[in-house]
């Protein structure tokens, strides 16, 4: 099962994940840091990224990682409050600048391409103070840290992502509050940052386009967070609509105004208006795009880069008491077939992943499509021998070649999520999905090799698996 020529093969970390040095050298405060300093048990055991996986010191030990593995692509993201510690570039931090040079430049030495996400949920807390995500100015706060990125490394990274899974941080952290700034907005507050978060990625798109492209040559896209769903009775109208909305609610929803037309589903829009009027508001919740922001949204991404995980059973379940929120506006139940297997809030439905691209190729006409984060935790911490993770990492692969053998699907880089096991938001330390292992109680933080990781290096070498369809 030999991919095709040149298939990208890459592995995935985030800044505040992975880096710690919290306040080194001049780095502001982000939504994050202020988020587990205050404790209250919302992340497992009260843990912090205050050091996590110490990759601003042990930077050279990352790169031993990535060429251990022999990966074509590493995506990391960029810390924003590092770099412009109040998030706007009235003050920028040199000591940012250097350690995010050498990054890019090591990986570079070593033939290894970058792919460089701008924010992965780490807003700097002084952006969060004037409102954060729900406030309108953050476009221009956004758009004016891109064009400082593209302008300081963009000489040398080609591959952008500008924001990481922002439908998952628009309901956890402004509908749901289970993320920072932790306040619910209940069926408003995933919306309005939703919003923004279109109109900030596509800024700083235009920007690109206009100001960096001709020189730089790079391309610009956003990941999405995606699983795929299926309905429980397939027999079922009612399923299988639900099914549908739970696509349109969390792909769709920011990929067909990027991709297609500059607006929201129809099934979306009509939802939530329904819902709004039952519940007594004078207009949807969902906020509306003028026909110039319409215009200004609409083929902003250069390539589609999807993050996927995991499958659910999606039935259909009225919203009868009409409660508000999110999750209610898309009246569905999910829950995992019993037969799947589950590591962690993973359950294992491998041949999800390719009814999934075969989706995006159909709806969104054939797109060049990179897969930036797809990984398993590791069932028993304890132990570094993880064959039955590793099993779901090869069925993963099988799928992904018959996606581009039989579906002819244009999938072009695949990148496990993650690296090293690292700060897994809420669940802290107790979640690993590093391929190599971090002693978290050890100063050092050794990094060691799992059996997937000496699997994935194989894999790379032979540019797939050895066995046949």
């Amino acid at each position: 099962m030999a991919f095709p020529a040149g298939f990208g093969w890459g592995a995935s970390t985030a800044a505040y994940q992975v880096e710690g040095g919290w306040d080194a050298d001049g780095k502001g405060p982000s939504v994050w840091d202020t988020f587990t300093h205050q404790g209250g048990e919302r992340v497992f055991q009260n843990q912090t990224g205050d050091v996590a996986c110490g990759s601003y010191t042990l930077w050279e030990e990352d790169l031993k990682c990535i060429k251990q593995l022999g990966l074509t692509h590493y995506r990391f993201s960029l810390s924003w409050s590092r770099l412009l510690p109040d998030g706007t570039t009235g003050f920028i931090n040199q000591k940012g600048i250097d350690y995010y040079n050498k990054i890019i430049d090591d990986l570079l030495t070593n033939g290894v391409i970058p792919i460089v996400t701008l924010y992965h949920f780490d807003l700097p807390q002084a952006l969060e103070d004037k409102g954060g995500w729900l406030s309108e100015a953050i476009i221009e706060s956004f758009d004016k840290y891109a064009r400082f990125c593209f302008s300081t490394f963009g000489d040398r990274v080609k591959q952008w992502i500008t924001i990481n899974e922002p439908n998952i941080l628009a309901i956890m952290a402004y509908d749901l509050g289970v993320f920072p700034p932790g306040v619910p907005h209940f069926g408003t507050g995933g919306y309005q940052a939703a919003h923004n978060l279109i109109k900030a990625h596509a800024r700083s798109w235009h920007s690109y386009d206009s100001l960096f492209r001709k020189e730089q040559k790079g391309m610009v896209s956003l990941g999405i967070f995606a699983g795929w769903a299926e309905p429980a009775d397939t027999n079922s109208v009612s399923d299988q609509e639900a099914a549908k909305r739970a696509i349109a609610f969390c792909l769709d929803f920011f990929a067909k105004p990027i991709f297609i037309d500059g607006d929201y589903p129809e099934v979306v829009k009509s939802q939530i208006a329904f819902m709004s009027k039952k519940q007594g508001y004078p207009s949807s919740r969902l906020p509306e795009f003028t026909e110039e922001e319409k215009r200004m949204i609409k083929g902003t991404a250069d390539f589609f880069a999807v993050q996927y995980y995991t499958s659910r059973l999606v039935k259909y379940q009225e919203n009868k008491k009409e409660e508000v929120g999110f999750l209610q506006d898309v009246e569905l139940q999910v829950f995992p077939d019993p037969s799947w297997k589950r590591l962690d809030w993973v359950y294992v439905v491998p041949w999800g992943i390719r009814k999934l691209l075969k989706y995006i190729k159909d709806t969104y006409n054939n797109p060049v499509i990179y897969i930036t984060e797809n990984g398993f935790p590791q069932g028993d911490p304890a132990s570094l021998d993880d064959t039955q993770r590793w099993e779901y990492f090869r069925q993963t692969f099988q799928e992904l070649f018959k996606a581009i053998q039989l579906d002819k699907v244009n999938l072009k880089l695949y990148c496990a999520w993650s690296l090293l096991d690292n700060f897994e938001w809420t669940q802290g330390y107790s979640s690993r999905f590093g391929l190599f292992h971090v002693d978290f109680e050890d100063p050092a933080r050794p990094r060691v090799p799992y059996t997937s990781a000496k699997e994935y290096a194989k894999i790379i070498r032979n540019n797939g698996l050895k066995e046949s369809l």
